[in-house]
């Protein structure tokens, strides 16, 4: 579990190098990149809402929708910070701590959204951070050759 959070942990920065996210840019656009990765992150708060008996989501899809981009934005904004502050915890505990980190910024998106609700921080917000991480990653899986096609 810790390699494979931390290999999670060194493909999340490699992928968030600018030359490496520009190549993907200009190979794919942003339109679908973009798009597939929202509901790809609703759909594992869909699921992570039916497994975590703490977290509750109110409302339809657009709801859900809505919370994959503010997720993704807080992610990006204040998720970066908080990796780089704790980058010597995260080498340390070879990368579980990245767990703690996702749930704070998914604690961070409980308190921004009024749609999302999660009952106490420490085991219903760092299991709702293990299951979206690990459902998103999965689906993002399933969903690759849809936003990139094999070349035949």
């Amino acid at each position: 579990m810790a390699a494979a959070t931390a290999t999670f942990v060194i493909c999340h920065f490699v992928l968030s190098w600018r030359p490496v996210r520009g190549a993907l840019v200009k190979r794919l656009g942003r339109g679908p990149f973009l798009g597939v990765y929202s509901v790809v992150v609703a759909a594992a708060f869909a699921v992570t809402a039916r497994l975590i008996d703490g977290v509750t989501i109110t409302g339809g899809a657009v709801d859900y929708l809505w919370l994959a981009l503010l997720f993704g934005f807080v992610n990006a904004l204040i998720g970066k910070i908080l990796r780089l502050l704790t980058l010597p915890l995260l080498v340390l505990t070879l990368g579980l701590f990245s767990i703690v980190v996702n749930a704070i910024v998914l604690a961070i998106t409980d308190s921004l959204s009024s749609s999302l609700s999660i009952d106490s921080f420490f085991w219903t917000a760092i299991w709702a951070a293990i299951v979206l991480s690990v459902v998103s990653t999965l689906l993002g899986l399933m969903m690759r050759p849809l936003v990139r096609p094999q070349a035949a």
